[in-house]
């Protein structure tokens, strides 16, 4: 027995995604449908050695399937994830539109697989930002070992976070400036080509941004409302890849090495920390990996108890598309859904 699964969104970079993991970690599926608006119906789309075509959400019965991804944005998702959870399927929704609603469970597998009892009702699980999900499952072997008092965070995010435009608007502006064309932002508020810009999302009263804002939000609902954690966002020229420079605080001592040894035993993680000249990992190392890396750990001189992290994932996966099918399995694993045959699971 398997599923019968909708991807909503499935044209963008995250659909497309999903798509492949699903079919990479083997998901036991037996009808796969492409969903998206009606400008996209009859766009083609790769599932495992074929295409499908999209179908137009409006006219979709989403009765008819067990499982839907969404991946259409907060809007989209606003409108539509409510009235397919009553419809009968359970929805994984991979924008910010129901992550802080109390009726619906935020997940990172890793973290807080037992939320997903609450997954029932609205039969909506939010999956996290994607910097706040790699950004979890770093501390949280962490705070189950020294419990963390305090972090401060700086993102360097990439344009890929932003979409497909996202990216398209990189890789413009970079040819328009080696050839002397026009360069000019049409998406981001500045030039993004050869610069970084500390602004992602919109501003908030208190000068923070919502993406920092969700940041914080998300971590205190998935991990600990206790902790202090103040963040910059930042977007930086990279395809595909978010990093983060983490400093962080704890309640009793720990050292570097009894930090790698945790890290090196928890799930999902990949250390590579060595004081040499490629002992460390990078987004373009990250790009296409299903692993959260973290590099440089070294203690933080500055205050008591104080460590400091370099925390990598490909956002487009663990960010995003991975973190989504993992708690689609977690709801076979834990019976939300109907048995399926066995799939692989994912060892990092």
């Amino acid at each position: 027995m398997s599923y019968k699964v909708a991807i909503v969104g499935a044209t963008g970079n995250v659909g497309r995604e999903m798509l492949n993991i699903l079919e990479e970690l083997e998901f036991p599926v037996s009808e796969m449908h492409a969903v998206a608006s009606r400008k996209s119906k009859g766009v083609e789309v790769s599932w495992g050695d074929k295409t499908i075509k999209c179908e137009d959400i409006d006219s979709f019965d989403f009765s008819q399937v067990d499982l839907v991804l969404m991946s259409a944005g907060g809007d989209a998702s606003r409108a539509w994830s409510e009235k397919i959870g009553k419809a009968g399927p359970m929805v994984i929704d991979n924008s910010s539109a129901f992550r802080m609603d109390p009726d619906v469970p935020l997940i990172v597998p890793e973290v807080n697989p037992d939320d997903i009892k609450l997954a029932s009702r609205k039969n909506i699980i939010a999956n996290p930002n994607c910097s706040t999900a790699q950004l979890v499952v770093a501390l949280k072997p962490l705070h189950d070992a020294a419990r963390i008092k305090r972090a401060v965070v700086s993102t360097y995010q990439s344009v890929s976070g932003a979409g497909k435009a996202g990216m398209d608007e990189l890789w413009n502006q970079t040819k328009a400036i080696y050839g002397l064309g026009d360069a000019r932002p049409k998406l981001f508020p500045k030039q993004i080509a050869f610069n970084v810009i500390p602004f992602i999302g919109s501003f908030r009263d208190d000068g923070f941004t919502d993406e920092e804002a969700k940041m914080w939000d998300e971590t205190h609902k998935m991990l600990d409302p206790d902790i202090k954690l103040t963040v910059t966002c930042v977007r930086v020229p990279v395809f595909v890849g978010h990093s983060e420079a983490v400093a962080l605080e704890f309640d009793k001592p720990i050292t570097p090495d009894e930090a790698r040894a945790i890290l090196r035993d928890a799930p999902g993680i990949q250390v590579v920390d060595k004081q040499e000249h490629d002992g460390y990992i990078t987004p373009v190392d990250a790009a296409g990996e299903h692993s959260v890396y973290v590099s440089r750990i070294r203690k933080d001189p500055s205050v008591e108890n104080g460590l400091m992290l370099w925390i990598v994932g490909d956002n487009l996966r663990k960010g995003a598309a991975l973190n989504a099918v993992q708690i689609a399995q977690l709801l076979d694993e834990t019976g939300m859904i109907k048995p399926s045959s066995g799939y692989r699971t994912i060892t990092v």
